[in-house]
């Protein structure tokens, strides 16, 4: 499997993040680093390039996470068992309030008065290993670029954000309408940088 790594950056990337991916053991995988853009439009540029130059895969990593040198090959092994879409675990970083990134509802309505209902429900306890979800950030989660290809066949813009959601839950509802799943692997703990690194230590 044809892997490329893809890193959206609004603006500078941590020193945190590039010790982490220094040491990650990338499997001969090829990565992009898109800057200085709106995220949803990194990521459909990055996804665009993907997808014609061949890739079967993308490992998306935001600047501001920490991971372990073997996420990718974790979260590539679970995949291989025939997932489209698996995400590691990682948190907010409002303290105290720390929750995982991660969703077991997620709703988006257009009202008849023209109101836009939408929200999500965090996991507030999770089990280990992998799980169905029903949607996640995208700080570190491996998708199938034949995933990305259906939604934007679907849809036209995989990551245009609808109303009330950002970029990253637009693509993960879309997903949902198309009938596909969405997993995670919570044994695939990752950092969120902040004025500390948020993890599971502060849940």
């Amino acid at each position: 499997m044809k892997t490329l790594i893809g890193i959206p950056c609004m603006d500078m990337v941590h020193t945190g993040f590039f010790k982490a991916f220094t040491d990650l053991n990338k499997m001969g995988t090829s990565y992009t680093v898109l800057q200085n853009t709106l995220i949803h439009d990194a990521r459909n540029i990055i996804a665009g390039n993907a997808i014609k130059a061949g890739f079967d895969r993308i490992m998306w990593f935001d600047s501001d996470m920490t991971f372990e040198p073997d996420t990718l090959e974790r979260l590539s092994a679970d995949m291989d068992t025939g997932l489209d879409f698996v995400t590691g675990v990682y948190y907010t970083r409002k303290p105290p309030k720390i929750r995982p990134v991660i969703y077991k509802e997620l709703w988006w309505d257009l009202q008849e008065n023209g109101e836009v209902y939408s929200g999500a429900t965090n996991f507030t306890d999770y089990p280990e290993g992998i799980f169905e979800i029903a949607g996640a950030g995208f700080g570190c989660c491996l998708v199938s670029v034949d995933l990305i290809r259906r939604v934007g066949d679907e849809f036209g813009s995989p990551f245009a954000p609808i109303h009330g959601m950002g970029e990253d839950l637009s693509f993960c509802w879309r997903v949902a309408q198309i009938g596909a799943k969405m997993h995670c692997d919570s044994r695939v703990q990752c950092g969120h940088i902040g004025q500390f690194v948020y993890n599971k230590e502060w849940k």
